[in-house]
C-alpha cells in the first residue's frame, strides 16, 4: 500500500478497476515501439460499430519532465507536460488542445505523508477552477472534490468520500453529483489469486439502486479471468492474456439475461510493446 492517503481519484479506484477496467464491446489495437533516444510513440485504432477512430501519441522524457503530444483523426493535438517533483511532492502539469483554444489548463498535485492536494485552473478568461484535497493515512483517508466556475458564480461539482483500507480489504464511500447520488464500494483479496468487488449506487432524485458485483482470478501467471454482473441482469466476462511481457491480448463480452433474444456484445483488444 502506498505510504500517503494517495489522491482523490483513488478512493475507489481498486474496486471500480476490479469491475469495470478492460471491459469493452468495441474492437482496440495498440503498438508501441521505442527509439533509441527514449522516445515512445503509441498508436492506436478503435472500430465502434461502422465507425473506425485512431490517434498517435509521441511521449519525449527529458529528466523529471515528461512531454505527450497526441494527435487523432479529427485533427486534434493534444500537448501535456509533466514536471514531476519541481519540489519534493510536487507534480505539475500544463495541457493544451489545438485548435480548442480555451481547452489550457494548469494542474499542480502535492503529495504528503498524511495529506493530498490536487488543484487545477482553466486557462481562460472565466477559468472553471477545480481543487480536491484528501487527508489521512493509507488506512483512513477522508477526502472532498470540487470545481467553481467563475463566470456562473456556481460549483458546478461537489463531491466527498471516505477510504478504509488494510491489507487484504478496502472499502470506500462517496456523495456525488452535489449529494444526489451515494456510492458504496468493496474490494477484497481472497487470496494470492482471487479478489472479490462490489459497488452499490443510490440516486435519491430518482430513488433508484444500481448493484454490481465482480470478481478477478489468475489461471496462471499470464491469464486472468474477470467476470461482472449488475441487478439489471447485464451479464460480463474477459479474459486477458499476457503472451509477451506487456503484450496484452483481451476479448470480452456482455449479454442482457432478461432480453436473452438480443445478441451479445463481444469486445477484443490487443496491446503489443516491445
Amino acid at each position: 500500500m502506498a505510504k500517503g492517503p494517495g489522491l482523490y481519484t483513488e478512493i475507489g479506484k481498486k474496486a471500480r478497476d476490479l469491475l469495470y477496467k478492460d471491459y469493452q464491446t468495441d474492437h482496440k489495437f495498440t503498438i508501441t515501439t521505442y527509439s533509441p533516444t527514449g522516445v515512445s510513440i503509441t498508436s492506436s485504432g478503435t472500430k465502434k460499430g461502422d465507425l473506425f477512430f485512431a490517434d498517435v501519441n509521441t511521449q519525449l522524457k527529458n529528466k523529471n519532465i515528461t512531454t505527450d503530444i497526441k494527435v487523432d483523426t479529427i485533427s486534434n493535438l493534444l500537448t501535456t507536460i509533466t514536471v514531476n517533483e519541481p519540489a519534493p511532492g510536487l507534480k505539475t502539469i500544463f495541457s493544451f488542445k489545438v485548435p480548442d483554444q480555451r481547452s489550457g489548463k494548469l494542474e499542480l498535485q502535492y503529495l504528503h505523508d498524511y495529506a493530498a492536494v490536487s488543484s487545477s485552473i482553466a486557462l481562460t478568461t472565466n477559468p472553471t477552477v477545480n481543487f480536491s484535497g484528501v487527508i489521512g493515512s493509507s488506512v483512513l483517508a477522508l477526502g472532498t472534490d470540487v470545481s467553481f466556475d467563475t463566470k456562473t458564480g456556481n460549483f458546478t461539482k461537489c463531491n466527498a468520500g471516505l477510504n478504509f483500507a488494510n491489507e487484504d480489504l478496502i472499502a470506500s464511500l462517496t456523495l456525488n453529483d452535489k449529494g444526489d447520488s451515494l456510492n458504496a464500494s468493496y474490494y477484497h483479496i481472497v487470496n494470492t489469486l482471487t479478489a472479490v468487488g462490489a459497488e452499490v449506487s443510490h440516486s435519491f432524485s430518482t430513488n433508484e439502486n444500481t448493484i454490481t458485483v465482480g470478481s478477478r482470478h489468475e489461471l496462471d501467471p499470464f491469464t486472468t479471468v474477470k467476470t461482472r454482473v449488475n441487478n439489471y441482469g447485464r451479464v460480463s466476462a474477459l479474459i486477458q492474456h499476457e503472451w509477451r511481457p506487456n503484450s496484452l491480448f483481451t476479448i470480452s463480452g456482455e449479454v442482457d439475461s432478461k432480453a436473452i433474444e438480443k445478441s451479445a456484445k463481444v469486445g477484443l483488444a490487443l496491446a503489443l510493446k516491445p
